[in-house]
Order: C-alpha cells, then sequence, then structure tokens
C-alpha cells in the first residue's frame, strides 16, 4: 500500500474566519439567513448520518441505487485514470465508482477533496488500505474557490454527489458549474447527483421527519455559534419549519422564534433581534428535472452523455463531458 498524501490550502484559521463572516452577514440581513455547511460540526455530522437512515429521509438511499446502476457504464464511457470527489466526506457512494473503475482497469489515482483536513485524513487513509494500487492524494480546499488547484492525471472524472448542487442559490449554481467546466479539459467528464422534483409530501417529509431528527439537525447551527462565537442563543426557542417552495421547486429549512428576543454574539461583536415568528432560513434544496440539468450543464460547456435515475425516479445522475473550448 503507498502511503496516501495531503495538500492543504486553507489557513489554521480559515473555517472561523468564513463562520464569522458568514454569522455577521446573515444575522444583519432581512430576512436572516444562515448557510447550511455549519450545521456539520463533529454532532452535526452523527445527526445527518442518522437522518440518511430514516425511512422519510430518500435520497441517499435513491442516489446509492442509481449509482449502483450506473457504475459500469460510467466505467466504460470514462475510463477515467483519476476520481476526483469535491465534499468527499466519507468517500462511501464513491466506492462503487473506483470498484468499477478499477476492475475496468483504468483508474490510477484518487483525490478526495474536503474543507476538513482531519475528515480527509481518515478518508483517505480508509481508501489508500482497501484500494492499495490506487494512489491516493486529498486536498484540503474549499471547492468554491480553489478547483484549480485540484490535481491528477487526465482524463480525469469529479464526482460532485449528494445533492449537495441543490444548496446554491440559482447564480452560485451557475457560477460553480462554470468554474468546474474551466479546470475541465476537453474530454473529461463531471457526474452530477442531483435530487428531483416529486410530490410535496414526499419531499416535506424528507426534511421534517417524524422522530425530530432533522429538527435537531437544524437547531445545530445555533450549538455551534453559541460555543464557537460565544453567543447566547436559547437554542429550543427556535422550531424547526421545513417548506416546499412550488414556485423555485426547493425546500427551504427554517428556524422560527417562539418568542420575542435579542441574541448577543459576544466574539464579533454584535446582537440580533428577533420577533416572535420571525423565521431565518438556514438551507435551500433545490430539486431539478432532468432537461433543466441538461440545459444548465450545457449552458458552461458540459454535454450530458448518460442520464440515470433510481427505479422510482427520486434522484438523477448526469454524467456530463467537457466539449472542445
Amino acid at each position: 500500500m503507498s502511503e496516501p498524501t495531503i495538500e492543504v490550502h486553507l489557513s489554521d484559521d480559515h473555517a472561523a474566519n468564513a463562520l464569522r463572516h458568514d454569522v455577521r452577514t446573515g444575522l444583519s440581513a432581512t430576512p436572516k439567513w444562515l448557510p447550511p455547511k455549519w450545521f456539520y460540526d463533529a454532532r452535526g455530522s452523527e445527526l445527518f448520518e442518522q437522518i440518511t437512515r430514516l425511512p422519510e429521509y430518500y435520497p441517499t438511499r435513491a442516489e446509492t441505487a442509481a449509482l449502483r446502476a450506473a457504475v459500469p457504464e460510467i466505467a466504460s464511457l470514462t475510463k477515467a485514470h483519476t476520481v476526483v470527489e469535491l465534499g468527499a466526506g466519507s468517500s462511501e457512494k464513491t466506492r462503487l465508482l473506483l470498484d468499477a473503475l478499477s476492475g475496468s482497469g483504468s483508474l490510477q489515482a484518487f483525490v478526495p477533496q474536503d474543507v476538513s483536513t482531519a475528515a480527509l485524513e481518515a478518508t483517505t487513509e480508509a481508501i489508500a488500505r482497501d484500494y492499495p494500487d490506487l494512489r491516493v492524494h486529498g486536498v484540503v480546499s474549499d471547492f468554491t474557490a480553489d478547483l484549480g488547484r485540484l490535481p491528477g492525471e487526465s482524463p480525469r472524472l469529479v464526482a460532485f454527489l449528494g445533492g449537495t448542487i441543490g444548496n446554491f442559490h440559482p447564480d452560485e449554481r451557475r457560477a460553480f458549474l462554470h468554474s468546474v467546466a474551466a479546470v475541465l479539459e476537453p474530454g473529461e467528464w463531471l457526474l452530477l447527483g442531483t435530487d428531483l422534483v416529486k410530490d410535496a409530501g414526499t419531499l416535506v417529509a424528507a426534511y421534517d421527519d417524524a422522530q425530530g431528527v432533522t429538527a435537531e439537525f437544524n437547531r445545530n447551527v445555533l450549538h455551534v455559534i453559541n460555543r464557537e462565537l460565544s453567543a447566547d442563543f436559547d437554542v429550543q426557542d427556535f422550531e424547526h419549519v421545513a417548506r416546499w417552495n412550488a414556485e423555485q421547486e426547493w425546500i427551504e429549512m427554517r428556524l422560527r422564534a417562539v418568542r420575542d428576543m435579542r441574541v448577543s454574539v459576544e466574539a464579533l461583536p454584535m446582537s440580533a433581534t428577533f420577533a416572535s415568528g420571525e423565521e431565518m432560513r438556514t438551507e435551500i434544496s433545490a430539486k431539478f428535472r432532468e432537461p433543466g440539468v441538461r440545459r444548465e450543464l450545457a449552458a458552461v460547456g458540459l454535454h450530458v452523455q448518460a442520464w440515470w435515475t433510481d427505479q422510482a425516479g427520486r434522484f438523477g445522475l448526469a454524467l456530463a463531458q467537457r466539449v472542445a473550448r
């Protein structure tokens, strides 16, 4: 087994500075908002793992089923030498890709990217142990800013799974897809996971489960701010709200204040007032339709060569190739 390597492009204080910026900006806005990436401290990650196992939360199971069916064709079409995974986390689903590409004989390297050095160390060690013939090279970076620093021998297959693309606003999504296309050479590939539009009841239930795990996950962002920025949010005084926005075709997660309150964030320093019933948005999760995915990718020079869904048509995988500039 070759030893995995990691290169770090973020400063030690990157996360702390980003949190300070986001909290100051979001709590000063009208209406208030916080970005969903701050759900995921250690406790938040544990809660999300619980969510993925809930009966109401279909996306993880549906994407895994679609990926399992698609990987033989992905391997045949791409003949990728390098798989680059954005927002890798534990790379559990990605092992299906690695298995197929390794089995076909083309795969030489795996490049997982994440913002967390600790998470990436665990992932690279596990993958290097289980795939001893692969070169494993982790990259600690911000994929919204540092895509040009992702290494790998061509042809590369960039995987962006989990439906995370849905957390971007449409203008952010366009900018992100453009940046992905810009770093791909003609003939290289993007594999994009997209949760699909379906009935509102199924969608809302996936983000508002009967056991209340998603509610605890949503409120966890307030625990993070209390701990990291010496804030005094009374966490239980915020109700979890999940709502389907039919016009925008996205789920909105919000936290609703149950009483008038003033919150102090000592580390900034700043304070924010909440009126009883006021809602603060913590996440959007856009849902997609195949024609729209094809249009958005084509607009940045990525041509969809194949499309798969799970058997029930709940989750889509688009395999797009960079066309000549």
